[in-house]
């Protein structure tokens, strides 16, 4: 292995896509990032081009390595990360996707899952997937693309139709493997949480053919997702052995590897997750129960999550619909002109609510406007409902897991905003903590990937990467914090029942 100097994660995001190379220490040598188009036909629906997600990740790779002069033949492996639930079918004798990826933020399936919900409620699936009904998720997204896209029903029926979340398209497209890992497909609604393999009583009731979907494989493998194509865009083959979804790849990055290890993602959206131990823990209220990642020839490890729907995205609604800023790093200064919100709540439930409510009737309300009410304090109410959703998840983790958590791993582009993290910590009361190398969903898929290849020995020589960059301790008086955190909540209240 001695020839062998990075291991490579390809990390294909909401909003953009990168490759990153690491080194042994776990830290990045070398990067590239694109942006792609953000789709969005009519009201609710939120679409992705695949094919142009693919073209992208190979430029992304081209250019590391140009820029870097690293050699492919220097790379002992590759892993793969991703934005979850979002939803591709594509034709497996031409590559060609048969429509547009449905993202995760998508609202289309709503009427599907209402009218399950209507016999057995929102949590009929739970025990058996982890999950709510929710428009969230990939199984009802499949559902509408067999039921309204004529390309996509014909294809089934044919039998060419492959279903993909974007790990598995970019894997296809890497190595010609249909596969993903178990992180990934806890996310469809149709593996059974349990037993970490399709369920058969979920591809039934959602009417979705076993024969299109992916193999369920380890997060962590030597050999389940193949080598990439000698005519490929390595031009040479590198095992790929790591594939985690984001959220669970930064859980991993963060080397929160014990049972009460919790960290929190700040980016599109904002992602909480606790590390739960071997046994999945079924919600009470409303976590999603997930596989946090499997490693091979191990026993496979459990998280339960809190997903936020808007967070930075919030930040650029803020910057491009209403013009107030032209950067997004201006809203910090903004925010900290102003000593605190004036009593103005954002709930920003643009996608509807996500945990703990569940709530797709919901929708997005600023509300405590008043005279006094400027730009700075509708800047600040921006950043702080960031926080206030985090804070909802973290207790009802508490509630769930019967752990009290003590900290909290912190990573994301909005780790950058030292209100953000102050308010976060005085908030929860608990220290934040920002880890040295803060890009932990690309590293994260990168030690999945190098454990696998034998780069990294085991999760202890990991876990040595890993070292603090800066803490925020709790600064706000006890009854101060329970008044903002209280009238947070009426206002979530309000934003219920709009649609």
């Amino acid at each position: 292995m001695s020839d062998k100097k990075y291991t490579g994660a390809i990390d294909q995001g909401t909003t953009s896509t990168r490759f990153i190379l690491f080194t042994k220490n776990g830290e990045p040598a070398a990067s590239h990032q694109i942006e792609h188009k953000q789709i969005y036909p009519q009201a609710g629906y939120v679409e992705h081009d695949a094919l142009e997600i693919w073209i992208n990740t190979q430029e992304c790779i081209k250019q590391t390595l140009l820029k870097s002069s690293i050699k492919p033949e220097e790379i002992a492996a590759i892993g793969i990360t991703n934005q979850r639930e979002t939803t591709v079918i594509w034709d497996k004798n031409t590559g060609i996707p048969l429509y547009n990826a449905i993202v995760w933020q998508d609202l289309r399936t709503a009427g599907i899952c209402d009218a399950f919900a209507k016999n057995g409620g929102q949590y009929r699936f739970q025990k058996t997937t982890g999950l709510p009904l929710a428009t969230y998720f990939s199984g009802p997204k499949i559902k509408w693309l067999m039921d309204n896209i004529p390309a996509v029903a014909g294809a089934v029926k044919a039998g060419t139709a492959v279903f993909g979340t974007m790990d598995t398209w970019i894997i296809w497209n890497l190595t010609g493997v249909h596969a993903t890992d178990v992180s990934n497909a806890s996310r469809t609604m149709l593996m059974n949480i349990e037993t970490l393999q399709w369920d058969k009583s979920m591809l039934y009731q959602l009417g979705v053919p076993e024969s299109i979907l992916p193999k369920i494989c380890p997060s962590s493998s030597a050999a389940a997702y193949g080598v990439t194509k000698k005519d490929g865009v390595f031009k040479t083959s590198i095992p790929v052995t790591g594939c985690l979804g984001d959220q669970q790849a930064a859980l991993f990055g963060q080397a929160c590897y014990e049972e009460g290890d919790a960290k929190n993602t700040y980016g599109t959206g904002c992602f909480l997750l606790l590390n739960t131990g071997n046994k999945p823990i079924i919600s009470s209220n409303g976590l999603i129960t997930t596989a946090g990642y499997l490693i091979e020839g191990e026993p496979p490890v459990y998280a339960l999550e809190g997903s936020v729907a808007v967070a930075g995205s919030l930040v650029q609604w803020f910057r491009d619909k209403l013009g107030i800023i032209s950067s997004a790093p201006e809203i910090n200064k903004l925010a900290e002109s102003v000593e605190d919100n004036g009593g103005v709540y954002f709930v920003p439930a643009f996608s509807g609510l996500f945990a703990p409510h569940w709530r797709s009737d919901a929708r997005g309300l600023i509300i405590g406007l008043t005279h006094f009410t400027g730009r700075a304090q509708i800047a600040r109410a921006v950043l702080e409902a960031v926080d206030f959703q985090a804070r909802e998840i973290f207790e009802a983790m508490e509630k769930d897991s019967g752990i009290d958590l003590k900290s909290l791993k912190v990573d994301g582009g909005m780790t950058a905003s030292n209100l953000l993290m102050q308010f976060q910590a005085d908030i929860l009361n608990v220290n934040v903590i920002l880890p040295k190398v803060a890009e932990t969903t690309a590293l994260g898929a990168a030690y999945a990937a190098g454990l696998a290849a034998g780069f990294w020995k085991d999760k202890d020589e990991i876990r040595k990467n890993w070292a603090p960059a800066k803490e925020w301790k709790p600064q706000m008086a006890p009854e101060k914090r329970e008044k903002y955190f209280s009238e947070w909540k009426k206002a979530v209240e309000r934003s219920k029942g709009w649609v």
